[in-house]
């Protein structure tokens, strides 16, 4: 059962991944945020009051198109990635339960529809 649901409102997970995040991820991409195909939302999933599992949802941007070849390569990408900053958004997100992050992992990029991909974001608190 989740213990945690109502702490990971919209507005706490927007403010903890803010959506200027996918176009800084895009500007240190491509130089330019413009050039970006979708927009990265941060979604609570579910919880076990030991692990929280979250998702990076990538939503395609209008007129742009979201192929697999350009969304599963990412789980890799967005581990190392700076901005995007996994391991701090980790912290962050085990700090609104009062805990620590004892680890993080990044599943499989999956398609949740056309114009809907996601991947898994999985905190094991400390």
């Amino acid at each position: 059962m989740a213990k945690y649901a109502e702490k990971f409102t919209e507005e706490t997970l927007a403010a903890l991944f803010p959506a200027e995040r996918t176009d800084q991820f895009f500007e240190a991409l491509f130089g330019d945020a413009e050039e970006g195909s979708y927009d990265i939302a941060l979604r609570y999933r579910d919880d076990d009051g030991e692990a929280i599992d979250f998702e990076l949802e990538l939503i395609q941007r209008p007129g742009r198109c979201l192929a697999c070849n350009l969304t599963y390569g990412l789980p890799t990408v967005f581990s190392r990635h700076p901005i995007i900053d996994l391991a701090g958004l980790a912290e962050r997100l085990a700090a609104v339960v009062g805990r620590a992050a004892g680890s993080w992992s990044v599943g499989a990029t999956h398609e949740v529809n056309r114009t809907t991909h996601a991947i898994p974001l999985v905190i094991e608190l400390a």
